[in-house]
């Protein structure tokens, strides 16, 4: 609106502008878009807020721009009586020399032009146009892009403001602001983004396009976009977690199954979500395969930390989850990331517990108590001793007749006559 100021020129006084007034409408409905009809309107809303006092005192006023000349004329709606009119009425007399038919009581319309209309209207208008002209862009932002919230925009880097970013759509600017940055990421002045729409808001002073590409939904368009499955409902996304610049994880399924979910949002050899990850500045998406059985979903939603086991307490809403002190870190990931995520993807509080590894045949701890009791049997000692012995390595009985009866009477802590009635129990 910068220009409007300017093309308006100096008003010679006369009751139209003229071509001036003319040219300002050409110029703003070619360059803005904004239809000749709306525009005539707003100005002629204007000059009625900015001029009422100088046209009439009566309540019920008109005016009218000829949208052929530019003319600008005013009415008043004026009661007719016999005598005594208030600011609202006229006399019957005065009315017949208009109206000769007219009636006492009748409503009519009375032109009340002032002879300086033309000056009046430049000098009061001018600011209350730029405002109107303004609501009825809005109003054509809000027309065009009210379909489209919920979709990218790409757009490119005009500003900086106050922390947000002003982007130019080419038919509205968009506001990103400092909150739905992506941490990280730089952006220069003619730059071009690619940005998810949020709301359309028209109400506010500056932008009226809200954008985002922090949220979870621009991850989710972006796979809708990149997954031909996605977008067909083959795969559907059941759900992302995300800490935009760092980590996002994303849940998927198959409503065909003989297509695999995550492998399709993988695509070959990665290149799907290589694309994803490259609009994203390299933020890292793990993809997850959805389960309805919250102990698998749970499972799954830790990857790549592998869980030995998830237990489900309903009224607390928690996930008790059993890992390794190996797998431990990776549960957990840098800072509690992955668990973190993990948790607000599933729906549910989690707490990791460490356990034993297991084998085949049950955990170390379980493997060495079964072993101490044998020895002890077999040589006919205390378990006690018998621990003794397997922590210094002699595990079977052949190992303790190997290491003989003086090297073990040596061993710290050992109980010299357990050892002796051993080596004489083997003898018998």
């Amino acid at each position: 609106m910068g220009e409007l100021p300017r093309m308006w020129g100096k008003c010679n006084g006369r009751v139209d502008m003229g071509n001036e007034l003319l040219q300002i409408l050409d110029y703003i409905e070619q360059e803005r878009g904004i239809s000749r009809d709306s525009l005539i309107r707003a100005l002629e809303n204007a000059i009625l807020i900015g001029s009422r006092k100088s046209i009439h005192p009566a309540n019920e006023l008109k005016v009218k721009i000829d949208p052929a000349t530019g003319a600008i004329r005013a009415w008043a709606m004026l009661e007719v009586v016999e005598e005594n009119p208030t600011c609202d009425q006229l006399v019957v007399a005065r009315a017949r020399e208009r109206f000769p038919d007219v009636k006492l009581g009748d409503i009519v319309e009375w032109e009340v032009t002032p002879h300086n209309f033309g000056r009046i209207a430049a000098q009061t208008a001018r600011q209350a146009m730029i405002q109107q002209l303004r609501k009825a862009e809005k109003e054509n932002v809000q027309d065009e892009f009210a379909d489209r919230v919920g979709t990218i925009l790409n757009g490119i880097v005009r500003r900086f403001d106050a922390g947000s970013i002003i982007i130019d759509f080419q038919r509205a600017e968009g506001i990103m602001p400092a909150k739905e940055k992506v941490h990280g990421e730089q952006y220069q002045p003619g730059e071009r983004i690619n940005a998810y729409l949020q709301k359309v808001d028209i109400n506010t002073a500056g932008p009226s396009l809200i954008v985002s590409r922090a949220c979870p939904e621009f991850v989710l368009k972006l796979f809708e976009r990149e997954v031909s499955e996605i977008h067909d409902g083959v795969v559907v996304i059941k759900g992302i977690a995300r800490e935009a610049g760092n980590r996002t994880k994303v849940a998927v399924m198959s409503t065909d199954p003989r297509v695999d979910p995550v492998g399709s949002c993988v695509g070959v050899r990665g290149n799907r979500v290589r694309n994803i990850t490259a609009e994203l500045g390299m933020e890292r998406i793990d993809i997850v395969p959805w389960d309805a059985d919250i102990r698998k979903y749970a499972t799954n939603a830790l990857l790549p930390a592998k869980v030995q086991s998830v237990e489900v307490n309903e009224e607390k809403h928690e996930l008790v989850v059993r890992v390794t002190e190996e797998q431990s870190k990776l549960a957990f990931g840098k800072k509690a990331q992955n668990v973190r995520l993990c948790s607000k993807l599933i729906g549910w509080n989690i707490t990791i517990q460490n356990e034993e590894p297991k084998d085949e045949k049950g955990s170390i701890r379980d493997q060495l108590r079964q072993a101490a009791a044998r020895l002890a049997a077999d040589l006919d000692i205390s378990e006690k001793t018998a621990n003794l012995l397997i922590s210094n390595g002699y595990v079977t009985v052949d190992g303790v007749k190997e290491a003989g009866r003086d090297t073990l009477l040596e061993l710290e802590g050992v109980d010299a006559e357990e050892i002796n009635h051993a080596f004489e129990h083997l003898d018998a």
